[in-house]
């Protein structure tokens, strides 16, 4: 068995300098391509696309992989039509034979993945500084417009009723937002949880995840599937009665870790 996602992850942030947060997001092929320049040196990284999200894109990107596995001998099969679907067991499989393969042929020393990269972005990464950061000092008091020609106006404020009603309004909202938030993670936490005994049990008995029809499989294909369908309002209404009357508890507020967005 190869390394766990999270033991690929630390390794692949660590050597590119990048913040990816999913395996699934290595089916753009930018990180991957950059895995093998850390080895050759000789990828051509202006020509390869970070931060971008069509499927187009992701094939440009694995036309310069396949491109250099074809240049270097490398006779691995890329499966890069399962890969650009973004699926999380596809590339799991590819990006562990991807570190097995870095750790025989990696000449050692250090990689400047930045200089490399040559400010192209990065999959997952912070963005960059803009000149919002300096707006702060000249900030704009409230109830005013900035100065134009040397004269300032006076904003008229709104009704006192109006401003109260939307006020409240603007909580209600923002209750309900929370309300929506803590439900999806109590949903989302009980996902992970199957995916986790998932692992645990293939981890235990690899063979159960070569059945094509066996019981993991489906679980896997419900768990990783791509469709969504979305419930009704009395739907919504039940599932949280149903919730309560089996016995669980959706939290009060947030305080677990944070979700990984792709």
């Amino acid at each position: 068995m190869g390394e766990s996602r999270q033991e690929l992850l630390n390794w692949l942030n660590g050597l590119l300098q990048l913040n990816i947060t999913r395996v699934e997001q290595c089916g753009t092929g930018a990180a991957l391509c950059q895995v093998f320049d850390s080895i050759s040196g000789d990828v051509p990284m202006q020509k390869v696309k970070f931060n971008v999200n069509t499927e187009y894109a992701y094939l440009q990107n694995f036309k310069i992989l396949t491109s250099v596995f074809s240049s270097k001998g490398i006779d691995r099969p890329i499966p890069v039509e399962r890969l650009v679907k973004c699926k999380f067991q596809d590339n799991l499989e590819f990006l562990q034979w991807t570190k097995k393969y870095w750790d025989q042929y990696y000449p050692g020393g250090d990689y400047d993945a930045l200089s490399r990269r040559k400010g192209a972005g990065s999959v997952g990464g912070n963005p960059p500084p803009t000149s919002r950061a300096n707006a702060s000092s000249a900030a704009v008091k409230r109830g005013t417009t900035p100065t134009v020609g040397g004269g300032a106006r006076t904003r008229t404020p709104l009704g006192g009723a109006n401003t109260a009603a939307l006020q409240q309004e603007n909580n209600m909202l923002k209750e309900n937002v929370a309300g929506l938030e803590r439900e999806r993670d109590f949903y989302f936490s009980k996902l992970r949880d199957i995916e986790l005994l998932i692992q645990q049990a293939v981890e235990l008995d690899p063979k159960i995840d070569e059945e094509e029809d066996g019981l993991i499989k489906h679980i896997q294909a419900t768990l990783y599937s791509t469709e969504v369908t979305a419930p009704s309002d009395h739907e919504t209404i039940q599932g949280r009665a149903d919730i309560e009357k089996e016995g669980f508890e959706i939290p009060a507020e947030d305080g677990g870790d944070d979700l990984e967005t792709f």
